[in-house]
């Protein structure tokens, strides 16, 4: 099922578009000086090996392929020889693939640079990791740095379908169930060799449970076939639909009642559906202010790490950092007396409570504050004893106002006192002494 024409290739619509330097390459175009080597960076199963085989069939150029798991120096002396003798004897240029350049030494890298700066080779390099680290400056700087990505769901399914009919396929023997082809895409997670791996094993699979007399007929793939081809349970669960929410509530909710068997399960059943794992980091931030509070106000210093961290590392290790902030904040002492409490403020706000701000809070530092009153009689907290005095912080119509209720859990067992200590001298009922 390698595609064998750009028409056939699915994803890569940004670097493969009309007029890309890719595209220029695939198409047999060049520059002044002839095409440039590239280098494809991308994760399994995007198409790099298929690209640079569209790459060789411009033109009648020979193909050369080399894993930098088992090539060494003297291979790519021995392609450098071969290339020289196409050129010279048949006029043919040379692509050489490189697949898993990341692996090759500095040695072996620097043996490619003769070819590729004298355009004897084109140089095809495949890799997953960051070329930036990976390969050498000098040959970096001598070719396209052409970045691939994963085939969203669509184009999975597209690739699915495809196989399911082509000759090169299936050829029309099998059937889908709606529900393994969502199983077959999620296993995937964008990799277009995984997808048509499980649906060749999960056809193999229900192929062998077709009953006797019953061989000519199509053979469907159920999702239990699918399921035991990959040996993964197919998880029902819809990033966009229902389950997503439904999942999602119940994940916010297990680790509100403090039940973190629940809220651990949940986090499993969104990560193994695919869900990105940055929204639920952004969940749990949520719910560590929500819920948590100030009953254990370390709850969101570590859900806030926890977001940053899954966004620098990425699953499957994001997991284990999910993990750690979901067990902090179903265990925390719970409190919503900041949630409610913004919430009542608001409310007021928005019903129109809230006059002008009192004169002697309001800004002094303008020409002409003075002779508005502005900052007349206000109490410099810093200058009394306890380092908080008596004063009207409020608008005069809510200058009773109460929207703060701490709980007497956790952190806030001890908060509580202290605010209502404070709350007596600012509001001139009790001593600040």
């Amino acid at each position: 099922m390698r595609p064998a024409s750009l028409e056939e290739v699915r994803g890569q619509g940004d670097v493969l578009r009309p007029g890309s330097p890719l595209r220029r390459l695939i198409e047999g175009q060049g520059g002044a000086a002839g095409p440039l080597s590239a280098i494809l960076w991308g994760p399994p199963g995007t198409g790099k090996t298929t690209l640079a085989h569209l790459v060789a069939q411009a033109a009648g150029r020979t193909f050369v392929e080399l894993s930098a798991v088992t090539a060494g120096v003297k291979d790519v002396r021995a392609v450098m020889e071969q290339a020289t003798r196409e050129r010279s004897l048949y006029s043919r240029q040379t692509v050489l693939f490189l697949d898993e350049i990341h692996r090759f030494s500095k040695a072996q890298q620097d043996a490619l640079l003769p070819g590729v700066e004298n355009r004897l080779v084109i140089l095809v390099a495949a890799t997953t990791e960051n070329p930036s680290f990976s390969v050498i400056s000098p040959l970096l700087s001598r070719s396209m740095l052409i970045r691939l990505q994963s085939l969203d769901d669509q184009q999975v399914g597209e690739v699915i379908d495809e196989a399911l009919v082509d000759g090169r396929g299936l050829e029309g023997r099998f059937t889908l169930e709606p529900e393994a082809r969502d199983h077959v895409i999620r296993i995937a997670g964008g990799d277009a060799r995984r997808a048509l791996t499980t649906l060749e094993a999960a056809a193999g699979v229900a192929e062998d449970a077709v009953p006797a007399g019953r061989e000519h007929e199509p053979v469907v793939i159920t999702v239990a076939a699918a399921e035991q081809a990959v040996d993964q349970a197919a998880v029902r669960y819809d990033r966009t639909g229902d389950q997503h929410y439904d999942v999602a509530s119940a994940f916010i909710k297990s680790m509100r009642g403090s039940d973190v068997d629940a809220a651990l399960h949940y986090l499993a059943r969104q990560l193994e559906a695919g869900e990105d794992p940055r929204f639920i980091a952004r969940r749990i931030v949520i719910a560590a202010s929500e819920d948590v509070g100030m009953g254990d106000p370390t709850a969101l210093q570590t859900a806030v790490a926890a977001m940053h961290a899954v966004a620098q590392i990425g699953m499957p290790e994001a997991r284990i950092i999910l993990a750690q902030a979901v067990v902090h904040n179903a265990l925390a002492p719970k409190s919503n007396a900041a949630y409610g409490g913004i919430n009542a403020a608001i409310a007021d706000v928005r019903a129109g409570k809230g006059g002008a701000v009192p004169a002697h809070l309001r800004g002094s530092g303008y020409a002409g504050a003075a002779g508005l009153g502005h900052g007349e009689g206000y109490r410099y907290s810093h200058d009394e004893p306890a380092g908080v005095g008596p004063q009207q912080y409020l608008p005069d119509d809510l200058v009773d106002a109460d929207y703060y209720h701490p709980t007497d859990r956790g952190w806030e067992e001890r908060l509580g006192p202290r605010w209502r200590h404070l709350r007596g001298i600012i509001r001139g009922e009790e001593s600040s002494g």
